[in-house]
């Protein structure tokens, strides 16, 4: 693909709002149940419902921005893309966990790196059909089971470390500043999601959908 070549299409601003539009609700879910037991984020509680309506065309307008970008350093095109499906997985992570840890109360112990487990897996399933069909754009039907099966090392990986640096958060290191156990949990997950994010691009880019 050459510089000129790079443009936006209609499909990919369609697809930002689908991302922009799911990670909003996912946001709400998350906030109401963290300001509900946090009542130093109360204030924010009132921007909540303006999600639905903005996120979305941020989605959007960072999306145009990075095909900008792509116009001098082609890969950032794709980079802009898998941001997005990172977030909303990031997202599907944090709210499937945000559920399971608000609806049973447990916060900690092997229990909660279970519940971390299952969180990941949805986001996964969710990441490979978004990252196959539209960052990478492999729709071929060529060795799909080889493909399929490198997709899920790659995110066991990213699933390892992300359990690892999450339970070490949660069970090893003492709440910063004092903040609630389930609120610590929330926090924990979300380093730990980041940095399995950065090798789910490594791999997913040069092993699982590396077109040579």
């Amino acid at each position: 693909m050459t510089q000129n070549q790079i443009i936006i299409k209609k499909s990919d601003i369609i697809n930002a709002l689908i991302i922009g539009e799911a990670a909003a609700w996912l946001m709400w879910l998350i906030g109401k149940n963290l300001i509900s037991e946090n009542s130093i984020i109360v204030s924010l509680d009132a921007y909540l419902n303006y999600l639905p309506i903005v996120f979305p065309l941020l989605c959007v307008a960072g999306l145009y921005g990075a095909f900008l970008i792509s116009r001098f350093i082609p890969i950032i095109h794709q980079i802009g893309k898998f941001v997005l499906v990172g977030g909303l997985n990031f997202l599907i992570d944090m709210g499937v966990l945000n559920f399971l840890v608000f609806y049973t109360g447990i916060s900690a112990g092997l229990e909660q790196s279970f519940f971390k487990g299952i969180a990941f897996l949805v986001a996964v399933i969710n990441s490979y059909f978004w990252n196959k069909f539209w960052t990478f754009k492999r729709k071929t039907k060529e060795k799909v089971g080889k493909e399929f099966f490198q997709f899920i090392v790659v995110s066991f990986i990213g699933l390892f470390i992300n359990l690892g640096i999450d339970y070490i958060l949660v069970n090893q290191i003492t709440p910063l500043a004092d903040l609630p156990l389930r609120t610590w949990a929330q926090f924990s997950a979300m380093l730990a999601a980041i940095a399995a994010l950065f090798w789910n691009f490594i791999g997913y880019k040069f092993i699982v959908f590396d077109k040579k």
